[in-house]
């Protein structure tokens, strides 16, 4: 291993195609304002660094970055790359993932718009982000506390796991496909419309216009907090545990709820059937 304590990198593809590389304290910064320092490398482990400056991390197998910081100016940090563990560290840059696979982040700070698109399996674990159009077309998520703030999330997402979770983001989980969200909060505008094969598990879902046009849609044990006009035209075998406004013309299956405000029946394909003990029309 080669290994570079306390450098600083300015120069463009300062390092590029380097393999077996260390990088203890080292900046990437500097007036020759190069891009794609580390770009082509293989086996990088980044400890404690500064990166501001563009594409550091494009087409790398093999990379592990603790303790560090990407700034704003540290734009499309990560692209076409595999096998990337993160750790305890700050993503401040644009787009700073894309394209990725085989990637395990915990401990990080993200505040970056349009992170994570087109990513194939990634595991998030005690993260939290802030972004518009997080992990979009992306697929094999596997999330554990993970804070979200943000919009238009987790659209066209496939084949992934949430679980203790808070998200504060509109239109999240659009067109996504075979998703189970556990023990999480959910909050935004229009959720998960169009969505197939999703389940939510004892969760807490607020916000108004909430799952329609859905296909296999469940929802396990689950509250529904200023939640109106829900589940129009949608799929749905649901059980709540709580009260929610109005429901409107669920296309199939059960929705079994404690008390509603108003049932909505006006489309004649709307066929679902509202189970409750007290309803007001």
């Amino acid at each position: 291993m080669t290994i570079y304590d306390a450098k600083t990198f300015d120069e463009e593809r300062a390092l590029y195609g380097s393999s077996g590389v260390i990088l203890k304290n080292c900046r990437f910064d500097g007036p020759a304002d190069g891009e794609s320092a580390l770009k082509e490398s293989r086996e990088i482990r980044a400890e404690d660094c500064f990166f501001n400056l563009r594409y550091p991390f494009w087409h790398d197998t093999g990379l592990t970055i603790t303790g560090s910081e990407l700034t704003p100016l540290c734009r499309a940090a990560l692209w076409y790359s595999e096998h990337i563990r993160i750790r305890d560290t700050r993503l401040h840059g644009i787009k700073a993932l894309r394209e990725c696979s085989d990637v395990s982040m915990s401990g990080c700070e993200i505040l970056s718009p349009e992170f994570g698109w087109s990513v194939r399996g990634i595991e998030m674990t005690d993260c939290r982000a802030e972004s518009e159009y997080f992990m979009l077309r992306s697929e094999r998520l596997r999330f554990d506390r993970v804070a979200l703030k943000g919009k238009y999330s987790f659209q066209y997402i496939t084949d992934s796991v949430f679980s203790n979770c808070t998200f504060d983001t509109k239109d999240a989980f659009w067109h996504a496909k075979n998703v189970v969200i556990r023990d999480s909060v959910i909050k935004g505008e229009y959720l998960a419309w169009y969505c197939e094969n999703v389940t939510f598990e004892n969760c807490t879902i607020i916000g108004t216009q909430p799952l329609c046009y859905c296909k296999g849609l469940k929802l396990v044990d689950c509250r529904m907090v200023d939640a109106d006009l829900a589940f129009e035209r949608s799929e749905v075998e649901a059980v709540l545990t709580g009260p929610i406004l109005s429901i409107k013309n669920p296309r199939s299956g059960c929705i079994h709820v404690p008390q509603v405000g108003r049932i909505i029946m006006d489309d004649p394909e709307a066929a679902g059937v509202i189970g409750t003990e007290q309803a007001s029309a």
